[in-house]
């Protein structure tokens, strides 16, 4: 049985954020903040300095996804360190967008020579996880993800999986901490293939090498 490879995109495999900002810039006149964790507090109009309610961020991440997909860049080594590990692992890529997304993240990510399995989710991505691990056959499991709530999420929900916390953006990363309930914090590919490939090298789920 191979191991199991369940991966974010967006600030993992792809570069968003800067160009979200970008867009936000070009389109909106709204000034993005790349330092600030809370996207709602990220941005101001730059007319008026006014912040951007709650509501309208959603709409304007509506506007980027799928229409300016397109902008995304590849993380360096992103590629590279999966081609390596679909060696040993099948690999997910778990990524929250609205499942109207989902045939646009295929071809985006193809298109940058990342040809795998592609979910898209909305909420907390720990029963999601569950599923895929119980679907793989329960193997030895890696996360990897940008946002700590969803390594909360997976600790609740699929104990078993080895967390990695990854921030691929270097103007966001320094601003945020190490999530809580990862097991790991690496924001770079080379060194977090081989912490990955060190997981799946034990042949232990993280609750055994826990326990």
């Amino acid at each position: 049985m191979k191991h199991l490879l369940i991966t974010d995109c967006d600030e993992v495999l792809l570069h968003m954020v800067r160009h979200f900002g970008a867009w936000l810039d070009e389109a909106h006149d709204i000034d993005f903040v790349l330092a600030e964790g809370d996207f709602t507090k990220s941005m101001t109009r730059r007319p008026d300095s006014s912040a951007i309610a709650r509501e309208e961020m959603w709409d304007l991440l509506g506007g980027f996804f799928p229409g300016e997909m397109s902008r995304q860049t590849l993380v360096p080594h992103a590629r590279e360190a999966l081609g390596s590990l679909s060696e040993i692992a099948d690999i997910v890529v778990l990524t929250n967008l609205g499942d109207h997304c989902r045939d646009h993240r295929i071809a985006q990510l193809a298109e940058h020579g990342i040809h795998h399995r592609v979910e898209c989710n909305q909420g907390g991505k720990g029963d999601p996880v569950a599923k895929l691990v119980a679907e793989f056959g329960n193997p030895v499991t890696v996360f990897v993800d940008d946002l700590p709530v969803h390594h909360e999420s997976v600790a609740k929900h699929a104990p078993q999986v080895h967390r990695l916390h990854m921030v691929a953006e270097p103007e966001l990363a320094p601003n945020v901490p190490p999530a809580p309930h990862a097991h790991a914090r690496i924001d770079d590919w080379r060194k977090a293939q081989a912490w990955i490939a060190a997981r799946f090298a034990t042949g232990l789920t993280a609750d055994a090498v826990s326990g």
